[in-house]
């Protein structure tokens, strides 16, 4: 796991059930922090309560979180043989921002049973387009990570979208380091929005829920992405992401809920 993800997402005991860390600077698109990665911290807490990985977890956005120290109040609902489900309230200055409902435990391990799809198509990683650094209008984000888009996935970028609600690429750290279940979190939401490449936007695409389903801890090296978006309707999108690892094993599933773009 990279270490400066392990740094930005550590939090620290300080009450039975309840965690403390910090939003750290740098992990944001437009100065909001990063939804994946406030699930990341919040994830983490839940985790280190129970002593188990995350097998599903969802996150409702309820306010912009910001830079600074942050509280996770973790509360069980259910702990038996195989599988916990806890509830999480990540607070800061005492208001509530993100709420999460999860189920930890360690996945069985055993062959797949059926997969229908297979992992996207892309160019070798070093052949895929750099995503671009935080000079504007980029993210911040992007500064921490070493994501590669499919060729022509970014003609959003310059004003040439592709005509379909799709983008697919590399996820990887920019150390290098190996990914587990918490940073799967993260790659949920790393990449641009799928709308982008029908025309709207680029701009704010406000996060409402998220939920991630872990299905495998990923082989050492970049993962393969796609992420779609089959609907938009009154005034909300959804977007379902895929992620792969280098062995061809299916490590995480996304589906989050958000409003179309902020201009």
């Amino acid at each position: 796991m990279s270490d400066d993800f392990a740094r930005v997402t550590a939090v620290e005991k300080t009450a039975d059930g309840q965690y403390e860390g910090a939003v750290e600077l740098g992990w944001d698109i437009a100065g909001v922090p990063n939804g994946g990665y406030l699930l990341a911290i919040a994830g983490r807490a839940m985790a280190e309560s129970i002593g188990r990985p995350p097998l599903a977890v969802t996150a409702h956005y309820l306010a912009p979180a910001h830079v600074g120290p942050c509280s996770v109040l973790v509360e069980s609902v259910r702990v038996g043989r195989r599988t916990a489900t806890l509830t999480a309230r990540f607070e800061q200055d005492g208001r509530e921002s993100v709420r999460v409902l999860g189920t930890f435990g360690e996945t069985s391990g055993a062959d797949a049973v059926l997969v229908n799809r297979r992992p996207p198509e892309l160019p070798p990683y070093e052949d895929c387009v750099v995503v671009p650094s935080s000079s504007p209008p980029w993210p911040a984000l992007y500064d921490r990570l070493a994501v590669r888009w499919r060729p022509g996935d970014e003609g959003f970028m310059h004003g040439r979208p592709t005509g379909r609600a799709e983008v697919a690429g590399w996820f990887a750290f920019s150390d290098a380091a190996p990914i587990d279940a918490i940073g799967l979190l993260l790659v949920a939401d790393a990449f641009a929005p799928p709308i982008f490449n029908i025309g709207l936007g680029p701009g704010w695409v406000p996060t409402l829920e998220l939920t991630v389903h872990i299905r495998a801890v990923p082989t050492p090296g970049p993962l393969r992405c796609v992420f779609r978006t089959q609907f938009v309707q009154g005034g909300l999108l959804s977007e379902d992401g895929e992620i792969w690892d280098t062995a061809g094993v299916l490590v995480a599933q996304s589906r989050q809920l958000a409003l179309t773009p902020r201009q």
